[in-house]
């Protein structure tokens, strides 16, 4: 069965912004605010797929991503 889902991670950046990394495709990009790296991450994804085989990398033909947001507690 091909997956219908691209898993992502959001954490905050070293420096500063944020780190967007798939989990099942080799994309990892970046941004400064949260709407940036969301929207850099859709397209990055976008770009990875163009053109491929979908199914030759277990995924549906019309796959949406499913983002997990990491972040550190204040207290901690």
């Amino acid at each position: 069965m091909r997956q219908r889902t691209i898993k992502a991670v959001i954490r905050p950046g070293e420096q500063s912004g944020y780190v967007a990394e798939c989990l099942e495709i080799p994309v990892v990009t970046q941004g400064a605010t949260l709407d940036e790296v969301t929207q850099n991450l859709k397209e990055a994804v976008e770009l990875h797929t163009a053109g491929e085989d979908l199914a030759a990398l277990g995924l549906a033909s019309d796959p949406t991503i499913l983002v997990t947001l990491e972040l550190t507690p204040a207290h901690a």
